[in-house]
């Protein structure tokens, strides 16, 4: 009697065991389970994830080829990563401190062959050591760069390598660079056949004719609300919806909140975090902000680091997506084609970016020629904010289509000195490529000029072809 009694209470307590477990795995209501907050970071992203490396990339490089004749290059081009492989794989070491007023560097760049890296307002040596075989000393090692210029002198068979500070004043030499003469006729080489390019100021160079690209139009996915806010706050269920009156959706907890904009295609996440400041440093915040974007969201497609910005106590990061070669630039008020990060000793306290994802396969492509040459020269000529103007730069301006899709249109764009990026001039429409001689063409040879431009001076073209400006029409038409 005894043991059925034990054989009873010993079953009841099996089952009873069971029932708890099943609900504890289960999260019944009345059993107070709480899980980890860390459990709603751990997440697959829903874009790709990105290291410093992949971030850290000249905006363009500069082929100097003697004799005054320039090249541009830019980001994801054959040649370009030609070169920048090659860079890559070279050693710099033994860096020497001097000044920037040593050397005449306008006469270095229209009679020496060489080449530039370009890298916008600079990157921390740190961030491009993970890139780039570099060492130096701690003053060289924590300064900021904004472009990397290896060259051969003309008089002798000798390469210099030099790191321009942003500082604007101060260049480190590279007096043990394993680069030779060989190696900059080389990458000087790939500009034989390139458009050329005429400097029109110690930083600006134009293109004497048209430069390609391509008009693409873009399906996109979207993250939605929920996704982002599972990705955002320790406890997406305790979070309550506001929406304010220009019809933006707030989502907050208390501490954080996330507005989204454009009917769901943009976002801005904002946490009062409370950092007690030692003095930012650039490294770890990009670093930080890297991290944080794989475990947020993720990135779209290729993306540069820009610039960091001091604002008040914390530094604003900027991260632009390309599309191809060229930079996305969207068409106002549409907000697309970067990131920002407000950050403060390695913690975000304000994130931006869009919703949209790209496809990787695009609906429709099309050849654009940019216009080169006087067409452009006069454009810039008559830009308003000419004397602002720090960079210009074949870009694709993104406006959004009905189809769910987004529009890249080649442009012409300009950086000001204030970092915004607009539209100097668009491509030529339909595709047309301006013969020289042409409005976007280039020059006609002097010794061709007379076979070109027949009795009356006006451009030949091929018979039959008109261009959207009335180009290549004959004589006769």
């Amino acid at each position: 009697m005894i043991d059925k009694t034990k054989t009873i209470l010993l079953t009841a307590l099996v089952i009873l065991s069971l029932v708890q477990s099943y609900l504890l795995a289960y999260s019944m209501p009345g059993l107070d389970v709480t899980t980890s907050p860390l459990q709603d970071y751990v997440k697959i992203p829903l874009g790709e994830e990105a290291k410093v490396e992949s971030v850290i990339f000249p905006e363009d490089m500069v082929l100097h080829l003697g004799k005054s004749k320039h090249t541009v290059l830019y980001p994801d081009s054959n040649f370009y990563n030609l070169i920048f492989d090659k860079i890559k794989s070279r050693e710099f070491k033994g860096f020497q401190r001097t000044t920037a007023a040593a050397d005449d560097w306008n006469v270095i760049r229209d009679s020496d062959q060489g080449l530039e890296l370009r890298f916008g307002r600079g990157v921390p040596m740190e961030l491009l050591s993970k890139v780039l075989k570099l060492e130096g000393d701690a003053p060289f090692m924590n300064d900021v760069v904004n472009r990397i210029w290896i060259y051969k002198s003309s008089d002798r068979d000798e390469v210099r390598t030099y790191f321009f500070s942003a500082d604007n004043t101060t260049v480190y030499e590279s007096v043990k660079a394993d680069l030779t003469a060989q190696d900059v006729q080389m990458y000087v080489g790939y500009g034989e056949y390139q458009v050329n390019y005429k400097r029109i100021s110690n930083d600006l160079y134009l293109p004497e004719g048209p430069v390609e690209s391509v008009a693409s139009t873009v399906g996109y996915d979207s993250y939605t609300p929920s996704e982002m806010q599972s990705y955002l706050f320790y406890d997406p269920g305790v979070t309550r919806a506001i929406s304010d009156r220009n019809g933006s959706q707030i989502y907050t907890d208390g501490k954080r909140g996330l507005q989204i904009e454009q009917n769901g295609k943009w976002l801005s996440f904002t946490d009062s975090v409370a950092v007690q400041s030692h003095g930012d440093n650039e490294s770890q915040n990009v670093y930080a902000a890297i991290q944080f974007v794989n475990q947020h969201g993720g990135w779209d497609g290729l993306h540069r680091f820009v610039y960091a910005d001091l604002f008040g106590d914390a530094q604003v990061l900027k991260f632009q997506q390309y599309y191809g070669s060229f930079p996305l630039v969207p068409m106002s008020p549409f907000l697309f084609g970067n990131m920002k990060l407000r950050m403060q000793d390695g913690v975000v306290s304000e994130y931006e970016r869009s919703m949209l994802t790209l496809k990787k396969k695009a609906d429709r492509r099309s050849v654009r020629w940019l216009p080169g040459g006087e067409m452009l020269a006069d454009a810039l000529a008559n830009y308003k904010r000419r004397a602002e103007i720090v960079a210009i730069y074949p870009a694709l301006l993104v406006t959004p289509t009905d189809d769910k899709s987004l529009s890249l249109d080649p442009i012409w764009a300009v950086q000001l000195s204030d970092a915004t990026q607009e539209k100097l001039l668009d491509a030529i429409p339909g595709g047309y490529k301006p013969l020289p001689g042409e409005p976007g063409g280039a020059p006609l040879p002097p010794a061709n000029h007379h076979e070109a431009t027949g009795s009356n001076g006006s451009g030949s073209g091929s018979a039959g072809t008109v261009s959207p400006y009335g180009y290549g029409k004959t004589a006769s038409e």
